[in-house]
């Protein structure tokens, strides 16, 4: 159910988000997948019969805004979030690439996700929904708010063109092990297009690492040259060893346990969930709706 209350709190986000856009609002509006006139209706204040449902839940999707009474998730300032945090910033500050290739479920993408809500020109791509070259490209080109409808190459040299005039653009691309060859080719190209003016930071699981290296191994044309311009290293937030990494974990657990749910048992939960976040995420809106 879309409420006059979901629909002002959407209105009150894209207000948030329109600070760190530095494009029109044309430019901003196309990102959102509505035309000028529509955003410059809402962002007035007018809601009634601007736009559909279905383009107040894309809305809502796109900002990641529950469209239910859901609790607020608190951000918990973990290692990983640390980590994770300052390697963007630094991609972005100095238009550097980085690549990350980690274990699953330990906030790589939910701190990715919390970096572009509040860095101005920083966007985030899950490659796992956009894998071949010209889905991948083609997605960059909309959350910048450049024509991605048209012919591929104009829209390649558009994204070229604009990502130049930006003083610190980054690219965030999660989940890159999804993609295609023909994508991280063509990530290897737009590389070479903006050298010294676009921050990049590739991250993936364990199995993106293992991806790479052996295309490597293989001489897979393209690999090498894209790891050496990603820093030609795998970088990692949590400690190699086992004993280290359990350690880590139930640390990291505990954190943002104690942030999103005081009253909780926390060893307790720690326990029942193994760590996993996504677990930890269950357990606590259960506790919520419990309460």
């Amino acid at each position: 159910m879309i409420t006059e209350t979901l629909k002002q709190t959407i209105v009150k986000e894209l207000g948030k988000r329109r600070v760190n856009f530095t494009g029109s609002d044309a430019k901003f509006a196309l990102s959102l997948g509505i035309n000028t006139a529509q955003y410059s209706q809402i962002k007035n204040g007018k809601t009634e019969r601007i736009l559909s449902n279905a383009n107040w839940i894309s809305l809502a999707r796109i900002l990641e805004l529950s469209v239910t009474n859901e609790a607020k998730w608190n951000t918990a300032d973990t290692p990983v979030f640390k980590f994770v945090s300052g390697q963007l910033k630094f991609c972005q500050d100095h238009a550097a690439s980085r690549l990350l290739c980690d274990v699953a479920d330990i906030g790589k993408s939910y701190t990715a996700k919390v970096y572009v809500r509040s860095n101005t020109d920083a966007v985030y791509i899950d490659c796992s929904q956009v894998k071949s070259k010209q889905k991948l490209v083609r997605a960059i080109a909309k959350e910048f708010g450049v024509g991605y409808a048209g012919k591929y190459s104009e829209v390649y040299a558009d994204l070229v063109f604009y990502l130049k005039s930006l003083p610190a653009p980054l690219i965030i691309l999660d989940e890159a092990g999804d993609l295609d060859y023909g994508a991280f080719l063509e990530l290897k190209a737009l590389w070479n297009a903006l050298e010294r003016t676009c921050g990049w930071y590739m991250m993936g699981a364990d199995g993106l690492k293992a991806k790479i290296q052996r295309s490597i191994d293989n001489k897979k044309v393209g690999y090498t040259e894209l790891f050496s311009r990603y820093g030609s290293r795998y970088q990692r937030a949590t400690p190699d060893g086992a004993a280290d990494s359990t350690d880590f974990k139930q640390a990291h657990a505990a954190m943002i346990i104690k942030a999103n749910a005081p009253e909780a048992d926390v060893r307790k939960m720690i326990v029942a969930t193994d760590c996993s976040l996504r677990r930890i995420y269950d357990e606590i809106k259960k506790s919520r709706r419990v309460a």
